[in-house]
């Protein structure tokens, strides 16, 4: 998915003084977890949202009622939060595999990468709608931590919800 994508630009960017964190940026099925993983071959602590609320949790829907997802959501991020600097702290390369849908918790991630003595890059996966409806199809077929199901609903208020990030420093990939 990603055999065109020159990594160096990201990887350049490492060294042992001031920790790299990569924040991943783009629509459910976009291949953020794809793209963290790898990262995460070279080196990077990848952190997730999704698969802390099912390692704690389970199961959206189905282990825990879908109305508990916000709250479940809350917990976890706070835990990567924490998680996060004092990763920073001990000089980690870090990859934050979530969805920064919105510019104003980017921009709290990157005060607080800032703060906490570290760097960032924002990678945002630009990808068509239509094909994100074929990968999560798919996806939805699946049964692990980084597939919860996205209904055409669901899709279509994250694509309507979402703020593509313009001017902040990003580096877009189209995929």
């Amino acid at each position: 998915m990603f055999e065109k994508f020159n990594f160096d630009v990201i990887l350049r960017e490492q060294n042992d003084v001031t920790p790299l964190v990569v924040m991943m940026c783009g629509v459910a099925g976009s291949g953020k977890t794809t793209f963290s993983q790898l990262l995460e071959k070279r080196g990077f602590v990848r952190l997730s949202i999704d698969e802390e609320i099912w390692a704690v949790n389970g199961r959206w829907g189905i282990d825990f009622p879908m109305d508990k997802f916000e709250e479940y959501r809350k917990a976890a991020e706070e835990k990567l939060r924490g998680r996060l600097i004092k990763l920073i702290h001990d000089k980690q390369q870090v990859v934050i595999d979530f969805s920064f849908w919105d510019r104003a918790r980017r921009d709290q991630y990157k005060k607080l990468i800032k703060d906490s003595g570290g760097k960032w890059r924002l990678i945002y996966l630009n990808v068509h709608p239509n094909d994100l409806r074929e990968r999560l199809k798919l996806r939805n077929q699946r049964f692990d931590a980084n597939s919860f199901p996205i209904s055409e609903e669901l899709l279509t208020s994250y694509l309507n919800g979402f703020e593509i990030p313009q001017g902040e420093g990003e580096i877009v990939i189209n995929n």
